[in-house]
């Protein structure tokens, strides 16, 4: 008997976010956890520029801080393209069109904009190519903070009291930026930039000097600031997986030794410690992990997505916080270390993320775009 054969499977990652390196962080734990086996695993980087790299782009985004664009190395590396058109040849070479390949599934490990708002994940859709992770609306709004806000409370999830800011208000009147913010909450706020993750461009401001930095902060990763009401609260995480009947994680807590949850504990220092499962009672911890899979259908999520929750330490008030549809997957990231916990492996958590994904394009394939029929009478 032939053995069956190999999915291709694509692995995306670097991009031009400010998240890029925090997604060459997770391709490599990804690429290295895929069964070899099972997959054919097709590197495919993006510079900071946005080019496409095909060969061993990993070690060309990789090659330090003067990598913003590097140079093609034939030997190794080729530009590619993806069109935006379905057909059997999807990734092609930039020089010579004919020598293309194709790819059974697309895992899109970008973090950040331009990978994880929904940009790529248009772009795959156009293409018609199978991939893991939430499509365009639930990545979309699973990115801007704002708008995730307001999905939250039109589902009467609750949240935390905040405030939408304008970077144009930040630069041309901090005054009255500042003026705004202090009428709607009071100190300590947290300033972060509406659409990016990874706790880039946040900050905790507990005077009005801090206020002011911090926008100006968030203002440089993007047009919209979302400021937060900051209270004394545990941090909490959930992993969710599934398409439309997901299912939820032990529940986890994180105790950061910094200020905060940031960017350096997340993916640098691995010195805050991890509560897994959370000391949590057991209606608690329903009450999180209920919360977590209506928030996840609320925005139509799909595949993946780490749900993140404040519990006030004072009143035991459970608030969302956001969703990350493309959480990180470094060996120390809490996604795949919330599924170990609940009896998922790494390696074969890769596995169900990729039959989701083949799965739900098959259902998108059922769809009929066709609408001729309607007009014809009998």
């Amino acid at each position: 008997m032939t053995a069956a054969p190999k999915l291709r499977v694509g692995v995306i990652f670097g991009g031009r976010s400010g998240e890029h390196e925090v997604s060459l962080r997770s391709a490599r734990s990804v690429m290295s956890a895929l069964d070899q086996s099972k997959y054919e695993v097709i590197p495919l980087g993006i510079t900071k520029s946005g080019r496409w790299l095909a060969g061993n782009p990993m070690a060309a985004l990789s090659a330090g801080p003067t990598s913003t664009d590097p140079a093609v190395d034939s030997r190794e590396n080729q530009v590619v393209m993806l069109p935006p058109t379905p057909g059997e040849q999807q990734i092609i070479n930039a020089e010579t069109p004919q020598n293309g390949f194709a790819l059974d599934v697309i895992i899109p490990v970008l973090h950040g904009t331009y990978g994880e708002d929904g940009t790529v994940q248009g772009l795959l859709e156009l293409a018609n190519v199978p991939y893991v992770g939430a499509g365009v609306v639930g990545s979309a709004v699973g990115m801007d903070k704002a708008i995730f806000k307001h999905v939250m409370t039109a589902h009467q999830i609750p949240i935390l009291p905040w405030k939408l800011i304008h970077a144009q208000t930040v630069t041309a009147d901090m005054a009255r930026a500042v003026q705004e913010i202090e009428k709607a909450l009071s100190y300590p706020v947290f300033t972060k930039p509406a659409n990016l993750g990874s706790s880039v461009g946040i900050a905790r401001c507990e005077t009005r000097s801090q206020l002011e930095a911090g926008l100006l902060a968030a203002a440089a990763y993007d047009r919209r600031i979302v400021v937060e009401q900051g209270i004394d609260a545990r941090e909490l995480e959930v992993a969710v997986l599934g398409n439309e009947f997901p299912k939820a994680s032990v529940v986890g807590e994180i105790r950061p030794k910094r200020e905060f949850y940031d960017y350096e504990a997340k993916y640098i220092t691995d010195d805050s410690e991890l509560l897994i499962p959370a000391p949590l009672n057991e209606g608690l911890t329903r009450q999180v992990r209920e919360m977590a899979v209506e928030a996840f259908q609320a925005i139509d999520c799909a595949g993946l997505g780490r749900v993140d929750f404040l519990l006030d330490r004072q009143t035991s008030a459970l608030y969302i916080n956001e969703i990350n549809t493309m959480p990180g997957f470094t060996n120390i990231s809490m996604y795949p270390k919330l599924w170990e916990a609940s009896g998922l492996p790494y390696s074969e958590l890769l596995d169900e993320l990729i039959a989701l994904a083949l799965k739900r394009h098959e259902q998108r394939q059922s769809v009929s775009t066709d609408f001729t029929g309607a007009f014809q009478t009998a």
